[in-house]
C-alpha cells in the first residue's frame, strides 16, 4: 500500500509541475516566438496523459479493493477502463500535432470537413469494433475465462481490447475475433450456464463381448484417477440409436464443479480408453 500511495503521490507532484510549466508558458509567449506552439501542445498533452492516467489508476485501485482482485489478474471492467485510457490518450496526441503549428482544431475541422467526413465513413469499422468492445468490456454477459461460442469458434476469452476478443480453443489455438462480430452474434456462455455435463458420443459395434453396464463399470474405472472431480454415480452410458452393425452410444458423468481444464483431461483419458477397447 506504501508503493502505490508514492506512485500517486509521484503523479500529483508531476501534474503540479506541468499545471506550473503552463502557466510559464503562457506568461512568456511573446518572447519564445515559434518555440510557443509546440512547447504549449506538448504540456498540454502531458497533463491530459497524466491526469487520466491519475484517474484510471484511482478507479482501478478502488474496483480491485471493492471486488478483492489481485493485481496480477484482470476482468472485464478492468480492461475496459484501460481500453477508454487508451482511447483518449491517443486522441488528445493527435489533438496536439496540429497544436505544433498553432492551427485552430475547430478551424481546421471546418475547413476540412469533407475530408472528416471521408476519414469517418473509411474508420466505420473500426469504429463499430471500438465501441462494442467498450460496451463487451462493461457488460455482464461475458468475461475473462469464460468458456464461449461464438459463431463455431468455441472456446476460452484470453483478452478482450478495444478492436478483438481473443479466444483460445480446445486445441489451443489463438483466435482473433473482432469485436463487433462478437457484439452482433449469438454467443452461448457456458460458463454462465455452469454446464458441468461431460458427454462423449461413440459408436460400438455388433456384436461385441462385452456389455453396456460392463463398459459403464470399465470407463468409472478408467477415470478413477479423476473421481474426486466427478460427482458419485453419474456415470452413465445411453443408447442414443441401434443400428443393424453397430450401437450409438453416449457416456456421460458430471463434474463437481466447472472447470475446462480438468474437462479436457477426462475427456481426452475416456475417449483414449474408448479407442483402445474398439481396437483390441
Amino acid at each position: 500500500m506504501g508503493t502505490v500511495i508514492f506512485r500517486y503521490i509521484i503523479r500529483l507532484t508531476v501534474l503540479a509541475v506541468l499545471l506550473v510549466l503552463r502557466n510559464v508558458l503562457e506568461k512568456n509567449k511573446e518572447s519564445l516566438h515559434g518555440l510557443y506552439d509546440i512547447l504549449h501542445s506538448l504540456t498540454s498533452f502531458s497533463i491530459l496523459f497524466t491526469i487520466v492516467n491519475l484517474v484510471a489508476a484511482a478507479l482501478i485501485m478502488v474496483y480491485r479493493l471493492r471486488k478483492n482482485i489481485p493485481y496480477k489478474y484482470t476482468d472485464n471492467v478492468i480492461n475496459g477502463i484501460n481500453n477508454l485510457y487508451y482511447l483518449i490518450v491517443t486522441f488528445g496526441f493527435l489533438l496536439m500535432i496540429p497544436g505544433f503549428w498553432g492551427i485552430d482544431l475547430k478551424s481546421l475541422i471546418t475547413s476540412l470537413s469533407i475530408v472528416a467526413a471521408a476519414i469517418a465513413i473509411i474508420s466505420k469499422d473500426f469504429a463499430t469494433n471500438i465501441i462494442s468492445g467498450i460496451i463487451i468490456s462493461f457488460s455482464k454477459e461475458i468475461n475473462i475465462e469464460d468458456y464461449v461460442m461464438v459463431g463455431n469458434h468455441k472456446g476460452k476469452i484470453l483478452d478482450i481490447n478495444l478492436s478483438k476478443i481473443t479466444l483460445m480453443n480446445d486445441d489451443d489455438d489463438i483466435i482473433y475475433i473482432p469485436n463487433d462480430k462478437v457484439y452482433t452474434s449469438e454467443v452461448i456462455n457456458y460458463t454462465k450456464k455452469e454446464i458441468r455435463k461431460i458427454s462423449i458420443d461413440f459408436e460400438l459395434p455388433l456384436p461385441n463381448s462385452i456389455s453396456i453396464e460392463e463398459l459403464e463399470i470399465n470407463l468409472e474405472n478408467a477415470l478413477k484417477e479423476y473421481s474426486k472431480f466427478i460427482e458419485p454415480n453419474s456415470y452413465n452410458i445411453k443408447t442414443v440409436d441401434l443400428h443393424h452393425e453397430y450401437l450409438s452410444l453416449k457416456f456421460q458423468c458430471k463434474l463437481t464443479e466447472v472447470n475446462r481444464d480438468i474437462e479436457k483431461m477426462i475427456k481426452k483419458h475416456a475417449v483414449r480408453y474408448i479407442a483402445n477397447l474398439l481396437r483390441a
